[in-house]
């Protein structure tokens, strides 16, 4: 069996966006089918129109596909990728977590892995346990944390976080940040490929 990746991202002003588009060409290049898809907008829509930069990057994303439970159903491993809001993954990711109780209720996210990244407006601001907190999650699915840990010595260039890469946004995408997302997509595509 192929690995059939989703790689699910909510983005408000584009670094998350950015790490799951370099995510799917690694994932893409390690052989992995991938369905690059964006977590439903949440906010309401003269929020983000208010809001230049938000506007711009929700234009920016009009042809991403939103995620449904159908895509959850279709792919053998998943990668998230949300910014921190307080500590936790953003609400908009978090909204459309809450709506797999059917497919979590069927056994449908079992047995898959999962790994996920995360930004912040600084280096502590909560990524660490907005990933952590995610993962409980992917506990209760019964799927299978595949964080990237120090398994490769780019991660410890990179802020040295095992959970998953994280981002201060705003900064820009060094050929070390690309690397470090870009092995997480390739261990997370060569792990689902020894599962299935």
């Amino acid at each position: 069996m192929s690995v059939k990746l989703a790689i699910i991202f909510y983005s408000t002003y584009g670094t998350n966006h950015q790490m799951a588009t370099i995510a799917a060409d690694a994932a893409k290049a390690a052989g992995a089918e991938v369905r690059l898809l964006k977590a439903p907008e949440t906010a309401p829509g003269d929020v983000v129109a208010g809001q230049d930069a938000w506007k711009a990057q929700a234009e920016k994303m009009s042809d991403i596909p939103e995620a449904t439970v159908e895509d959850m159903e279709w792919a053998n491993a998943y990668l998230i990728s949300a910014p921190t809001r307080f500590g936790v993954m953003a609400s908009q990711m978090r909204a459309f977590i809450d709506t797999l109780g059917g497919l979590w209720g069927k056994g449908a996210l079992a047995n898959k892995p999962v790994s996920a990244m995360t930004s912040a407006q600084n280096a502590h601001g909560g990524q660490e346990t907005t990933l952590t907190s995610f993962y409980t999650t992917v506990m209760h699915w019964g799927g299978f944390v595949v964080a990237p840990g120090y398994t490769d010595e780019v991660i410890f260039k990179t802020g040295g976080n095992p959970y998953g890469y994280s981002h201060n946004a705003g900064d820009d995408f060094s050929d070390e940040a690309k690397t470090a997302i870009g092995h997480q997509a390739r261990r997370l595509v060569e792990v689902a490929g020894k599962l299935s």
